[in-house]
């Protein structure tokens, strides 16, 4: 008995300090009939406009936004992802930003760098242009061969034909491999020379001062340049 009447008056207790807690606030609007309005709850004639939302001392504790439709629900939902994704875009930059800096502290470290990669891809030219003219070679030796049968071509050996044919499309293989490098020789000073833009206002921020383009490896980086790009 004396349990059960202690269960029931905690019960009493908690509903009531639940009522002071719901009572502590007051909410108060302009409805749209221009009526002011003030309850213990959010009030349902102010759904569509902004109340307020105070203490029992009149202080505003906060404002509670107009409900929205569905609609409305989806425009703001796109705009705050449209927002977290600018966020997101500035935040990655600013990771990029970092990481160039890091990599080219200053102007001559960068061009060197050009002009290495830029030399690599000579290398590539110069040995695809090598085997170019070994091609060249083999083919005037298939042509030499090929005059015993030029007053009638299809008498020519099957072995014969396989090698002109072999030799015309290794050519023009080698040729088309050629014409790529070049590409992307133009391809890499592109991203150099776009690379340099924001490089030079990074190096202002942090107040390094770019090498002048005549001085150490930036004067080996010119000519590398206006070679890759004639």
């Amino acid at each position: 008995m004396l349990l059960q009447t202690a269960l029931t008056a905690g019960l009493l207790l908690a509903t009531c300090l639940c009522g002071e807690a719901a009572a502590q606030s007051i909410y108060t609007c302009v409805d749209a009939k221009g009526r002011k309005i003030t309850a213990d709850r959010p009030i349902a004639e102010c759904m569509d406009r902004t109340q307020q939302e105070l203490t029992r001392s009149g202080r505003l504790r906060r404002e509670v936004g107009p409900s929205l439709t569905a609609q409305e629900r989806a425009a703001q939902e796109e705009k705050e992802q449209l927002a977290a994704e600018q966020r997101a875009r500035e935040v990655e930059d600013k990771r990029r930003d970092r990481a160039l800096l890091l990599r080219y502290p200053a102007r001559p470290v960068h061009d060197q760098e050009r002009v290495t990669a830029l030399a690599q891809i000579d290398e590539v030219i110069k040995a695809a242009s090598k085997r170019t003219v070994e091609l060249a070679e083999q083919r005037k030796a298939i042509n030499n061969e090929f005059e015993f049968y030029v007053k009638d071509p299809a008498k020519a050996p099957p072995e014969l034909k396989r090698r002109l044919e072999e030799n015309d499309s290794s050519a023009a293989i080698q040729k088309k491999f050629i014409a790529d490098q070049e590409q992307e020789k133009k391809r890499v000073n592109q991203r150099f020379d776009e690379e340099l833009v924001k490089l030079k206002q990074l190096w202002t921020l942090v107040g390094t001062a770019p090498a002048s383009p005549a001085s150490g490896a930036v004067g080996k980086a010119g000519p590398a340049r206006a070679a890759a790009k004639n």
